[in-house]
């Protein structure tokens, strides 16, 4: 019995470090990679406080101690992850009675440049229908299987890298001075252009996909673009969208920041985490992939696809631009400091770039 309570004991500070680690301000990829499963260290602390009563002998203060502490970090993390609830307001409302000529149907996916099941990801495009495909990871042999889209997606942008950061984006719909731009490594590229509606309305686009934490990557650089990408969509003060594999999760730190300095909002608040990551492991999942736009959206549908081989599910976002609708939606505002904040981790992010 005194191994097994130690063993929760130390189950239970290791769930108080990793909760405490992220709040720190570091860019050190060990200390990043806490931000994601958010979920998973609220369940833990959990099952650590529920065996722990099991010890637990009110004459002693460090059990007190103890499991308020297990207790905290579990508060903390049900409170980060909570707006990814259905329990909690929806950022974006549901759109009622959208013409067709004002929507956006749009697919992300990460197909894991390894994968070589392109037709389950083919007859996916064919069951939902997109207007548009944001496709990440593609090197020259998913170029080629994606060349099976072009008769039914005249416009599209090719990136294809062998290196994990080619993009790929495909529309039924024009697409207006694309080009595709290396915001802050020399390797990894972004999308942005122009969509034009069915309707004749013009909407911004940004694809993106920067490095994720891991070992020997910390995170200025992903933080900075998406920083970058966040302050353009609001300097242009046009309907935006910003969509792919953020590799950061929506409740970090630099999510949030993002959204505030973009004012650009989640449709999955309110609905669900829709974790598309890792599509392998059902235990270990959390949100990677992205659509955030401006408040002149409603939300349509949103969806996560099914599994076709790839570490990532796809997610489909039905979308409704409607200018009048932004009243009924309040857009992220900026807090005091995000703009120095910003701008840190801009500069930051080039450093970090520069020194490799």
């Amino acid at each position: 019995m005194p191994y097994i309570r130690s063993g929760i004991v130390v189950a239970g500070l290791l769930v108080i470090l990793v909760t405490l680690l992220p709040m720190t301000p570091s860019d050190q990829w060990w200390i990043r990679v806490f931000d994601f499963p958010r979920l998973q260290i609220a369940a833990g602390a959990l099952l650590v406080a529920g065996a722990f009563l099991f010890f637990y002998d009110v004459g002693r203060i460090w059990h007190h101690l103890f499991l308020a502490g297990v207790l905290i970090a579990f508060g903390y993390q049900a409170v980060r992850i909570f707006s990814y609830t259905p329990l909690a307001s929806k950022q974006v409302v549901d759109a009622e009675d959208c013409e067709p000529s004002a929507a956006i149907r749009l697919l992300v996916v990460n197909v894991l440049m390894e994968n070589r099941r392109a037709g389950d990801l083919l007859e996916i495009v064919g069951e939902v229908g997109p207007d548009v495909i944001l496709a990440v990871e593609g090197d020259d042999w998913w170029d080629r299987q994606l060349s099976a889209l072009d008769r039914d997606f005249p416009f599209a942008v090719r990136k294809p890298l062998d290196n994990t950061y080619g993009m790929h984006l495909f529309s039924k719909l024009e697409l207006e001075q694309p080009e595709v731009r290396f915001l802050v490594e020399d390797e990894v590229p972004s999308l942005h252009t122009r969509v034009r509606l069915r309707s004749g309305a013009s909407v911004d686009f940004y694809g993106v996909h920067p490095r994720p934490p891991k070992p020997g990557q910390d995170t200025e650089e992903r933080d900075a673009e998406l920083v970058m990408v966040g302050k353009q969509a609001k300097e242009r003060g046009r309907p935006a969208i910003v969509a792919g594999d953020l590799n950061d999760v929506a409740w970090s730190s630099t999510t949030r920041l993002f959204q505030r300095v973009s004012g650009l909002l989640d449709p999955r608040i309110g609905r669900g985490m829709y974790s598309t990551f890792n599509a392998n492991w059902r235990v270990l999942r959390w949100p990677l992939d992205h659509v955030f736009h401006d408040d002149s959206f409603t939300l349509r549908e949103l969806r996560r696809l099914r599994h076709f081989g790839s570490d990532h599910f796809p997610v489909l976002a039905d979308l409704c631009y409607d200018f009048q609708g932004g009243a009924a939606q309040e857009a992220p505002a900026p807090e005091p400091g995000d703009e120095a904040e910003a701008q840190e981790t801009i500069r930051e992010g080039a450093e970090a770039e520069r020194e490799e």
